[in-house]
């Protein structure tokens, strides 16, 4: 099922197979002709990567496709998707483009494309994006208007200053915490120490060698970072960090050395935001109900929107929104910058714990648990509609169930919810749940594999 995926986040595909160069370049003169459809001034992107040893090939096509449409491109080199985000905006570019596959395997690479905000490109901005690959009706420039290539080394710098400046620095560096970061040989590898060295923080890296020869699988779920939880008891830490590649989310470990779950990323960062400020928060349908919990002890409210991170950012815009993020560990503080940010997700996290005087593993146990289970598999993109609607006409008759459709399909029960959806990014379906008990979210999330199981057997043997 190796195919490259286009979608509202990006271009996803595997090195040697799918994502080819002529891919890339072909992606390049694409992204150019949508921008350039407006006029023709003279236009400039920011452009960065993460570390996967494909990075610099894949950055050569684009750089060949964006600058024969006529667009000039200012290389950021290794950097992470918040810190292209950043840039972008400061820039003052066009938009950005960021080569990274995220969390995916090393197989993979992938592009990510920005307006100049620094969010991720709009659906409808995605759908002509594709249109205009797909039938390769290229603008090229002619020979007096080809666009041109240079290079920023700033970012890390200017995005440390960025998060500093939302933090209390003062009262973080008085407690001198220690802590252990796994940046997983990604672009965090580099501007991590810088932030939580002007955080007065002691610093325990592993895996901090910017090679993109990932020491674990990049995920960050509890399975891949058994090495940070040993490594967080060996050196007596305060809190264990992990990020993912192109370092946009953030995993926590507590003092302890327990994995406590990806989710409580951005409930806890919540409940930091909303002691110190009130007003809406953004998130997706996947999300737990734990920030839901949070804000409404606040008094406060939140947004939904649909998986992925453009859809949050546009929720927050929308609904004047002070925070947002989503349950796989990504915080977005429009203050820094619109995106995804695991940088930001760190600084509050060390706030929360130095001005509450409390360790991690106590602010944790404040926030009301539930239990959250996350499956994959994988499915041919036909089959996923199929599945969605069974188990819509499944859930419909249910006793006090909600279901929304926003996003596959998302059903609320009195004793928890279960969500369904085609990923983004890899050909699999997505079932997940969440209950206050193991048995309650396994028996919703059985139910929709049974259906799962029916589809796709049927499609394999018909």
């Amino acid at each position: 099922m190796d195919r490259l995926i286009v979608s509202v986040s990006g271009v996803r595909g595997t090195i040697g197979g799918t994502l080819s160069p002529q891919a890339a370049c072909e992606f390049g003169c694409a992204f150019a002709t949508m921008l350039r459809s407006g006029g023709d001034r003279p236009l400039t992107i920011a452009m960065g990567r993460d570390t996967r040893p494909s990075g610099p090939m894949l950055a050569h096509a684009l750089k060949a496709g964006l600058t024969a449409g006529g667009v000039s491109v200012v290389d950021l080199g290794v950097v992470s998707t918040p810190g292209v985000a950043l840039m972008t905006s400061k820039l003052k570019a066009a938009g950005g483009i960021v080569i990274t596959a995220s969390h995916n395997p090393a197989e993979y690479n992938g592009i990510k494309f920005l307006q100049p905000t620094g969010t991720g490109l709009t659906a409808a901005d995605a759908g002509r994006l594709r249109d205009i690959w797909e039938s390769r009706r290229f603008a090229l420039a002619g020979p007096d208007e080809l666009g041109g290539e240079s290079s920023e080394l700033r970012t890390h710098g200017l995005h440390v200053d960025a998060v500093c400046a939302a933090t209390d620095v003062t009262a973080v560096a008085a407690q001198r915490f220690k802590v252990v970061v796994d940046s997983i040989n990604g672009a965090g590898c580099v501007v991590t120490p810088m932030l939580l060295g002007r955080l007065g923080c002691e610093v325990a890296q592993i895996n901090g060698e910017p090679t993109g020869r990932f020491a674990h699988a990049p995920e960050p779920i509890e399975g891949n970072l058994g090495q940070l939880c040993q490594a967080v008891r060996k050196h007596r830490a305060g809190v264990g960090f992990a990020q993912d590649p192109d370092a946009d989310r953030l995993v926590i470990v507590d003092e302890a050395g327990r994995f406590i779950g990806e989710e409580y990323t951005l409930a806890l960062a919540t409940a930091f935001v909303l002691s110190h400020r009130k007003g809406k928060v953004a998130t997706n349908l996947a999300t737990s109900r734990m920030i839901d919990d949070v804000a409404a002890a606040a008094g406060c409210e939140v947004v939904r929107a649909p998986t992925g991170e453009a859809n949050v950012a546009e929720a927050m815009s929308r609904e004047g929104c002070i925070f947002g993020g989503e349950g796989n560990g990504g915080v977005i503080d429009p203050r820094v910058v619109p995106v995804r940010d695991s940088l930001v997700g760190m600084a509050m996290v060390l706030q929360y714990m130095a001005e509450t005087g409390k360790p991690l593993s106590e602010l944790v146990r404040q926030i009301p648990a539930y239990v959250m289970i996350k499956t994959k598999r994988p499915c041919p993109a036909e089959a996923v509609a199929p599945i969605v609607a069974r188990a819509r006409e499944a859930s419909a008759g249910r006793p006090g169930a909600k279901l929304d459709d926003a996003d596959g399909l998302r059903v609320d029960l009195p004793e928890g919810w279960v969500s369904v959806r085609g990923s983004n990014t890899e050909p699999i379906i997505r079932i997940m749940g969440e209950a206050k008990d193991r048995a309650a979210v396994e028996e919703l999330i059985g139910q929709v594999n049974a259906i799962a199981d029916e589809v796709i057997g049927k499609r394999n043997t018909g």
